[in-house]
């Protein structure tokens, strides 16, 4: 009867410390600072702050850094200077990324179904607009690729490659060949 006793109390300490281990926010340590070594998700939004956005001057620097670095792996001559501008012009993001939220007080005067066909149309009309953007952006990735030489491409495709797999399925799969590192 002890030593079941025991075992229950053992049991019952060890889901104690598993508990407070999951009760911990991720990515923080006992003490509420960083975890050493933590990865994954959290770490990466913590780069960019608690809402998950980075500072947009920081975005654009890092950016230019990137496409910088990738200009220079691909020796750009200048034959291809033009179909250059093109794709990073079209890289970068749009001006207005934040989302326009509907006026909450012009929202609760209208009815339930008027609400879900207002947040209809402006959920298509955001997605329209992505939409839009991404097919700038493949376009003059296209004009781009189709300018370089076969070990150009080469140096394109592995780059694309490693942005693919530093971008995983955030935000839809990646969003700028080259950009990851």
């Amino acid at each position: 009867m002890k030593s079941s006793f025991k075992s229950l109390l053992i049991a019952g300490l060890l889901a104690s410390a598993g508990f407070a281990t999951f009760a911990q926010p991720m990515g923080q340590g006992p003490a509420g600072g960083p975890m050493m070594g933590a990865s994954g998700p959290m770490q990466q939004g913590a780069k960019m702050g608690m809402r998950g956005k980075m500072d947009p001057a920081k975005m654009e620097a890092m950016m230019t850094k990137r496409l910088g670095d990738l200009k220079a792996k691909l020796k750009i001559t200048g034959e291809q200077e033009s179909a250059w501008t093109s794709f990073t012009a079209a890289m970068k993001p749009p001006a207005a990324m934040d989302h326009k939220r509907p006026d909450r007080a012009e929202m609760d005067k209208l009815t339930t179904p008027e609400r879900i066909d207002k947040m209809h149309a402006m959920r298509t009309e955001r997605m329209t607009a992505m939409n839009a953007s991404m097919d700038k952006r493949e376009e003059a990735t296209k004009a781009l690729y189709s300018t370089l030489t076969a070990e150009q491409k080469k140096v394109f495709d592995a780059e694309h490659a490693r942005m693919g797999a530093h971008q995983g399925g955030h935000r839809g799969g990646g969003q700028c060949p080259g950009m990851g590192k």
